[in-house]
């Protein structure tokens, strides 16, 4: 009964431990994400010239974040909002295989040593600095390594005191397959890709091929086959991210599951060679180390192979997964709620989003000049619609956004995201605003076309005059939306709204004296009036739209 009662406890020890760790590699990599911040999307937006530096920066900011599949995430989600090509994320996702081998040198290490006194230290240095603002995120780092080392420290021990090495029902279990069996190596693959599917954490597998390696329990060829098995099964965690999003998107996703399914496969042909040859190159090194070597060596030779052929890779997924013709178009290009990301590149979608919702208010100005020259008749009354349309979309977009922004904001974030969240909730309030002015211009221009009014040529040419300059400000608006605001300079934005009000001015001066000397009736008049204030106050939401992007 007693001993019973000690498998159990040891079990609970066990998932117990296995639950620290993964909190632990959690915690620890979105602080790092955090640290990181806006530089960590620069990285990957702009070091990707060609397939080398990808790779180098997969490798990179793999290893400095401690998640393989952040870092995919974030590639597919960069895919996802037009910022890398197909082949470019290929290039990184290559390199993040080679960055995720980082991961288990460090849990090798917490299986060759007892680390959990200095677990403990951490714990004291991370409790101070977390109730210091300006070291919180610092705070959260540590606490994240050593609650992973912590998680480690207690597996090794778990494990020791569990003796799996001397267990006959777990030696049996184990022994019943034949280590040279084909079907065996198999068997153990499925079972490491179902384990990682399972706990989406191929850090906690990789844990558990080290106890039961480290313990006797498990020979090394099964072990080796259950760290093939995890190479799969992390690949669904980004495949099932990328199921809402584009069509780029789950290429991008496909792609980083062909590459790891490729090395398996070649690696099936030449296992057992491939094995005694790690084994041999490490000597009497523990188990543990002889599985970070091998989960090194096999992604370090399979990305080697590949490399030179993404070019190919990029063909064959583009041609498993193709466009679908007949979807229906999406009201939101870059933000999907199925798409997983952490909150450092939540915001680079919305960025993306509000940009081409900036984009969608300078197209909805431009139907409303189409419609201030339309004559009677159908077309008139169809371009109407068109723009009332548009104008519920515009209503939709800016709450989705805005509810999208909300929810990013309820994480933990870094002080200058949270700037840029509310920078952006006001771009997308200011910018419905801009959307508001286009409908109340073509319901002036309905009403001129209910009254049965004409304008005069010098009227008509005085109002293109004024939609001329609010178009330059909405085609300034939206440079600077689509780039970089350090690239830009808001004083132009300041000169074109200067100019709508000189001209707004100088027009309700001429419309005063042209009414007097009765060129045409007060009714026109007043129409005439409403476009011109309306543009100007267009003009007014536009100057705030780019206020907020540059944060004044």
């Amino acid at each position: 009964m007693e001993e019973n009662q000690g498998y159990v406890m040891a079990v609970f020890k066990l998932l117990g431990s296995l639950g620290l760790l993964i909190y632990g590699m959690r915690m620890m990599s979105e602080a790092l994400q955090k640290m990181a911040g806006p530089g960590l999307r620069h990285v990957l937006a702009k070091m990707t010239t060609n397939r080398v530096t990808g790779m180098l920066t997969g490798i990179l900011v793999t290893a400095a974040v401690q998640s393989s599949t952040a870092t995919t995430v974030m590639t597919v989600s960069f895919v996802n909002a037009g910022l890398l090509t197909l082949a470019q994320a290929i290039s990184i996702i290559m390199g993040a295989n080679i960055g995720t081998t980082l991961t288990a040198w460090i849990m090798s290490a917490g299986f060759t040593f007892n680390i959990t006194d200095f677990v403990f230290p951490a714990f004291i240095v991370a409790m101070f600095l977390i109730y210091r603002k300006q070291h919180r995120i610092m705070g959260d780092f540590l606490f994240g390594i050593a609650f992973l080392f912590l998680g480690l420290g207690t597996l090794r021990q778990t494990g020791m005191d569990m003796h799996l090495g001397e267990n006959e029902a777990v030696l049996r279990f184990f022994s019943s397959f034949d280590p040279d069996s084909f079907s065996t190596t198999l068997i153990f693959l499925l079972m490491g890709g179902v384990l990682t599917m399972c706990v989406q954490s191929s850090a906690a597998v990789m844990a558990i091929t080290m106890i039961l390696c480290s313990s006797g329990a498990l020979p090394i060829y099964q072990g080796i086959a259950l760290v093939m098995g995890e190479n799969i099964g992390t690949t669904v965690t980004s495949n099932v991210a990328a199921l809402s999003a584009s069509t780029q998107a789950r290429r991008a996703a496909f792609a980083h599951m062909f590459f790891n399914v490729f090395g398996v496969l070649w690696m099936l042909f030449v296992f057992h060679p491939f094995i005694d040859g790690v084994c041999s190159l490490v000597g009497d090194a523990s188990l543990s180390v002889v599985l970070a070597m091998f989960h090194t060596a096999f992604n370090l030779i399979n990305t080697f192979l590949l490399i030179w052929f993404v070019p190919q890779i990029e063909r064959i997924v583009c041609f498993v997964i193709r466009e679908k013709d007949d979807a229906e178009p999406l009201r939101l290009q870059y933000i999907h709620a199925g798409l997983m990301q952490t909150p450092e590149i939540s915001v680079l979608q919305a960025q993306k989003e509000t940009a081409a919702f900036a984009q969608r208010v300078q197209q909805m100005f431009g139907k409303v000049r189409q419609l201030s020259a339309e004559g009677d008749g159908k077309a008139f009354e169809e371009l109407y619609r068109q723009i009332e349309h548009e104008e519920d979309l515009s209503d939709r977009i800016e709450i989705e956004i805005a509810h999208y922004l909300e929810q990013v904001s309820d994480d933990h974030l870094s002080d200058e995201t949270k700037q840029k969240i509310r920078q952006m909730m006001r771009e997308v309030s200011e910018l419905e605003s801009v959307s508001d002015a286009c409908y109340k211009l073509a319901r002036t221009l309905e009403r001129k076309q209910d009254g049965g009014k004409e304008f005069t040529p010098r009227q008509t040419a005085r109002l293109q005059e004024m939609m001329d300059l609010a178009d330059s400000a909405l085609t300034q608006m939206n440079v600077i939306m689509g780039g970089h605001r350090s690239d830009h300079d808001i004083r132009e934005t300041f000169r074109i709204e200067n100019d709508i009000n000189q001209l707004r001015q100088h027009l309700k001066t001429e419309n005063v004296q042209a009414v007097n000397d009765h060129e045409y009736d007060y009714a026109v008049g007043t129409l005439y009036v409403d476009i011109i204030n309306e543009l100007e106050k267009l003009g007014d939401y536009v100057v705030n739209v780019v206020q907020a992007r540059f944060g004044k």
